[in-house]
């Protein structure tokens, strides 16, 4: 198929290609996902979303959820490599869903993904996921040319690295990954720097394995509120605001080992695209 129908979307600047394919007729090549992601070239994005029902795909995790998800996640990164999931991405994708697909969102809404089923709810402008529980692997070492630091190695369905930092402007441009542990980490990582501005309120920049730095990472909020909310000892429940640049995350860790993600999505356009 050389035209695509496409929806473009963007959590806290976090942007996507959705790809409306209910009965899964679109075979995407990784060379069509850097175009479509390419921002001189192509519509411009962190990542596309292929919208397709599980009963229409023979992914293995969408084909294990058909008895509990209709709508599959199909993620990739703008290099075309095929993620677990996005944090913020499904915020999108729950939003196209609530407005395209005649979905009730009066009561919670389940998605599967390659990280599991996520259940999302609609709060007024908010929209808060179901995240699952966090994958606390001890500790690691990210290095930026001659500077490292101590990470956190948290997995929320895909791997990521927490460094504490006294200020944002230590991980200079990241314009480059940095260095990491590859026996650590054989599959790459997201890495997360963290800088402290108060009380249960943190500000982040990451830099996304198959993507470069982005405005925002849903599940490295989760992991950055996992690794603040360990080392302060805070009483589960509690809520951490997360900064990013492109704007305000919440992040809690529940009593029963849920990381729950609250944060705006936004759709700004649609049309066809010519691959």
């Amino acid at each position: 198929m050389s035209e695509l129908h496409f929806v473009k979307g963007h959590g806290t600047e976090n942007d996507f290609v959705l790809l409306p394919d209910a009965n899964g007729t679109i075979d995407l090549a990784e060379q069509q996902v850097r175009h479509l992601c390419d921002r001189r070239a192509g519509l411009g994005a962190d990542g596309v979303i292929r919208v397709v029902r599980t009963d229409a795909t023979d992914d293995p995790a969408a084909v294990a959820a058909r008895d509990t998800a209709v709508w599959f996640m199909d993620y990739r990164n703008a290099d075309g490599s095929i993620s677990e999931m996005c944090g913020n991405g499904i915020r999108v994708l729950a939003l196209y869903l609530a407005t395209h697909a005649d979905v009730d969102v009066r009561s919670a809404l389940t998605i599967a993904t390659r990280a599991g089923i996520k259940s999302v709810e609609f709060d007024g402008a908010d929209i808060t996921v179901d995240m699952g529980p966090p994958d606390l692997s001890g500790q690691s070492e990210i290095r930026i040319g001659e500077r490292s630091w101590p990470a956190h190695r948290i997995s929320m369905g895909n791997p990521h690295a927490v460094a504490f930092v006294e200020s944002l402007d230590d991980a200079g441009d990241l314009a480059q990954s940095p260095e990491f542990d590859a026996e650590a980490f054989p599959a790459g990582v997201n890495v997360e720097f963290v800088e402290r501005r108060g009380e249960r309120h943190l500000a982040m920049r990451v830099f996304e394995r198959g993507v470069g730095e982005t405005r925002s990472c849903g599940t490295g909020a989760c992991a950055v509120g996992v690794a603040a909310a360990t080392l302060d000892g805070a009483e589960r429940g509690d809520s951490y605001v997360i900064d990013v640049p492109g704007g305000t995350l919440r992040v809690s860790w529940t009593a029963d080992d849920r990381v729950l993600l609250s944060g705006p999505a936004v759709l700004v356009a649609e049309g066809i695209v010519d691959l």
